[in-house]
């Protein structure tokens, strides 16, 4: 105990920070999110692991994200990005979960202790933390609280004050290689900037975006950051957006009635500004880590273009890239969704693609590291969060290839250009909304001409409120249900029912409740199917 000699620090800079009693808190794929006036002890007791983490990866940079992403502005939420810009390991997970429990600030520090033992951590040994925010109101006050921890556990400490999400990823993933031949880019928000800016101009390589562009930003950090990556870009390039729903004053409408969520959960686009007929359209989330894309056609309406389509869009490109570079043999393409993917992308993806596919459980960790196991690895889950992973080895082909042809010149610089434009540390909507601006450059598609590469199954997803989450538990990456007994044959004898029809039901990770997802060969079909589903799980959630 007291190793370090700073016992006493932390318990007063601890008490200053107190937990808000009756709580139990738990760490899952956002960090703690939650209603703000919970935050400040929890986030205290966040900068307190970031610290004895860093220890434990030899002094490398921890990065803490203050954010609660696309919910309401009541709520925020803190969590750790590790040294390459990914998502806290997910044993530490329960340590995080343990620390922010503890019951008193005593037990509290002594955990700090007996954390840094277990990991076999030299809490002398230096240690440095990362980390910004984004516009909530209660983001200063939470910083505040995780600067207390990082200075009461001598840990060096840099507040980048308001970013996106996945400018602060990149910012830790930059500290973290400066200066070594993997450098990923510029330690500063400018470097960042600069990275995507040339790396957009490259991939162009001369090409023209017609018409314009409006990006709605959610109410969020995405605005501002947006307007300022625009002044990084050349005139000449001609490249029109318009930037909607950039309000980050009035912090009460940060998503509301925009934004990527919005979009997604609604299926139509945000109220204001009114939407305009046949504009291509897309939108951030409140912290930019997601992008949706859509427009009103004249005669159908509204029409998205989701993750799912981004992915497709992308692997079909780089597919194409990589054919054209000639290194089709060497470079193995994936493609990672989850259940919640609609099956006629996977069948595109599968049969017209020939790529492989993956499904993963939910959530980003599941994804990412199973991208990891490609040399291209596309990567979105259907709500529009995702990036593409280039492996070392691909990475190498790219710049090391002799051109045999200007064709095939061409292909390997795109290629080497997707690599700098593509934040591969976390789904970053600015930096996937520029690479499907090139595809379609390239492509000379519009939105209509993307939009009909294949025609989505009609889908419904469903919430289903039940006695008790926890007695339903999940198979084969959460498509089937092992427990209740039973459930799986009945939902699978009404699958038998419809043409070209799936279902299935998976514990919500927050709530007390079942999400219930169907699609079928018509809508009228889907949305029995999903009622059918939905009361099966009634039945079981209650125990009858």
């Amino acid at each position: 105990m007291d190793s370090d000699g700073r016992y006493q620090q932390i318990l007063e800079a601890s008490k200053r920070h107190p937990i808000v009693e009756g709580h139990v808190f738990k760490y899952g794929t956002a960090g703690f999110r939650m209603k703000a006036d919970l935050l400040e002890g929890v986030t205290f007791r966040v900068g307190l692991l970031s610290s004895i983490r860093s220890r434990k990866l030899n002094s490398q940079a921890i990065g803490v994200m203050i954010t609660a992403s696309h919910n309401p502005a009541a709520d925020n939420g803190v969590k750790i990005v590790d040294p390459m810009g990914e998502m806290l390991e997910q044993e530490w997970e329960s340590l995080a979960t343990a620390l922010v429990n503890a019951t008193s600030h005593e037990q509290l520090v002594e955990l700090y202790y007996k954390l840094a033992e277990m990991q076999k951590i030299d809490l002398k040994s230096p240690a440095k933390v990362i980390y910004g925010r984004d516009t909530r109101p209660s983001g200063h006050k939470l910083a505040s609280a995780l600067a207390d921890a990082l200075e009461a556990t001598g840990t060096e400490l840099v507040d980048y004050k308001i970013l996106t999400t996945p400018q602060l990823h990149y910012l830790v993933r930059a500290t973290n290689t400066e200066g070594l031949p993997s450098s990923y880019g510029v330690v500063s928000e400018t470097g960042y900037y600069d990275k995507l800016a040339k790396a957009f101009v490259k991939a162009m390589r001369g090409k023209r975006i017609s018409g314009q562009l409006v990006v709605d930003c959610a109410n969020g950090v995405g605005g501002p950051k947006l307007h300022e990556f625009l002044k990084h870009l050349p005139k000449e390039l001609g490249f029109d957006v318009k930037v909607v729903n950039d309000d980050v004053l009035r912090p009460e409408v940060l998503n509301l009635d925009c934004g990527a969520d919005f979009v997604k959960t609604k299926q139509r686009a945000p109220p204001n500004p009114k939407p305009q007929t046949g504009v291509r359209t897309c939108s951030f989330d409140g912290d930019a880590d997601r992008l949706i894309y859509y427009w009103i056609d004249p005669q159908s309406g509204f029409f998205m273009l989701d993750g799912d389509r981004i992915s497709s869009l992308a692997a079909s490109f780089l597919g194409d890239l990589v054919e054209r570079a000639g290194l089709k043999d060497y470079i193995r393409i994936g493609v990672v969704q989850t259940a919640y993917a609609n099956g006629a992308s996977t069948h595109y993806i599968t049969q017209h693609l020939k790529l492989d596919v993956i499904c993963t459980p939910t959530g980003v960790k599941h994804l990412h590291h199973v991208a990891q196991t490609f040399d291209i690895g596309v990567y979105f889950e259907a709500n529009g969060h995702g990036t593409v992973l280039f492996s070392p080895d691909a990475i190498t082909a790219f710049k090391n290839t002799e051109p045999q042809s200007p064709a095939q010149k061409d292909a390997l610089d795109t290629l080497s250009a997707f690599v700098a434009l593509i934040n591969q540390t976390v789904g970053d909507a600015l930096s996937d909304m520029l690479m499907v601006e090139v595809i379609l450059a390239h492509k000379n598609w519009t939105l209509r001409d993307w939009a009909m590469t294949y025609a989505d199954l009609p889908n419904r997803l469903v919430r289903v409120e039940v006695g008790n989450k926890d007695l339903f538990e999940t198979t084969d990456a959460e498509r089937r249900l092992s427990k209740p007994y039973g459930a799986q044959d009945e939902i699978d004898s009404e699958v038998r029912k419809y043409k070209d029809a799936r279902a299935f039901a998976r514990a919500s990770g927050t709530e007390n409740a079942c999400r219930v997802y169907a699609e079928a060969a018509t809508r009228s079909e889907a949305n029995e199917l999903a009622d059918r589903v939905a009361r099966i799980i009634e039945r079981h959630g209650t125990g009858v």
